[in-house]
């Protein structure tokens, strides 16, 4: 059996996945700007609808609308003709999916949403479709061919309608003026959420602080260093605060040598070491260690240190 040239055949994906997004990019016109200001002018959500591979690519553009500004859901059709059009409420606009424009789960819904007064945004590869004629909107997904040898499964034409989604989310985003942080409010989970939504306080180190004096010896910051885990000791001056890291002991004993032991805290500590205050957002004290190129900082409150932030 002759071998095959998989990587060949990948590229031929490519290739023609890309002309259908050429192809959609080159007939896009007044439509999408209607499309968007319908969105940007309801008071309810963006409800997306689509049955099959469809509906699989409208779940994606649901949650990638919720999450950049644009409250919306995915309903299944068949569902919705079940009893979830409950769901549906008159200010909100529905975004249907389908690439012929002519399944049936779908345009038996758009009776429903003409008496609801719902907005109709349709997603087809039809221009002159059922659906397409329907809707306030349509967003010609359409394409010359599938990627699939067969032209069977959907492939490029399902590439397109996840793109045009896309392409509705992002600029939605722009006219509502989404910035990082509301996009962090949307992902409190993600590390730009930890980033922008937390501050110190929710992170820090702030029990069994490693709390050291200046006449303390060095296996006794060693100690503290130890049990404190934090790679570590604070070291509580006269006047201020001290810090002893990991970092500090290797030059101290490449400074002393042998007599390393023989030294105190004062000896091997870093005077007025980078701090900041509680309520500090962990983003801010981020771009600090990164400026400061140091791994962790104290965080005080007014003349006492209350905890260590560390990456």
């Amino acid at each position: 059996m002759m071998r095959q040239n998989h990587i060949e055949s990948a590229r031929q994906v490519f290739e023609i996945e890309s002309r259908a997004l050429a192809g959609v990019a080159a007939r896009l016109d007044a439509n999408f700007d209607a499309a968007v200001e319908i969105i940007l002018g309801s008071r309810g959500r963006v409800v997306v609808c689509g049955m099959g591979k469809s509906g699989i690519v409208g779940r994606k553009i649901a949650a990638t609308l919720s999450s950049t500004g644009t409250p919306g859901f995915f309903m299944h059709p068949g569902e919705a003709y079940h009893g979830d059009l409950g769901m549906v409420t008159p200010d909100d606009t529905f975004l249907a999916i389908s690439n012929s424009g002519e399944t049936d789960e779908v345009v038996k819904l758009i009776p429903f949403l003409r008496s609801n007064g719902n907005d109709l945004i349709a997603l087809t590869g039809n221009p002159a479709s059922t659906l397409a004629s329907a809707a306030r909107a349509h967003l010609d997904i359409g394409v010359e061919r599938e990627a699939c040898p067969l032209q069977l499964a959907p492939t490029a034409s399902t590439t397109a309608t996840l793109a045009m989604g896309d392409a509705l989310a992002v600029t939605l985003m722009r006219a509502r003026g989404f910035q990082p942080e509301h996009f962090a409010r949307f992902h409190p989970g993600g590390s730009l959420g930890r980033r922008l939504l937390s501050t110190v306080d929710d992170e820090m180190v702030c029990r069994d602080l490693p709390l050291v004096t200046e006449d303390m010896s060095t296996l006794d910051v060693l100690d503290a260093m130890t049990r404190g885990r934090l790679g570590l000791a604070i070291v509580k001056r006269t006047v201020g605060w001290g810090i002893v890291t990991d970092g500090d002991i290797r030059r101290a004993i490449e400074r002393y040598g042998d007599g390393v032991l023989r030294r105190t805290a004062t000896d091997m500590m870093s005077i007025e070491p980078c701090t900041v205050r509680p309520g500090t957002r962990v983003e801010d004290a981020l771009l600090l260690m990164q400026q400061q190129r140091i791994g962790a900082l104290l965080v005080v409150d007014g003349n006492d240190v209350v905890g260590v932030f560390k990456k």
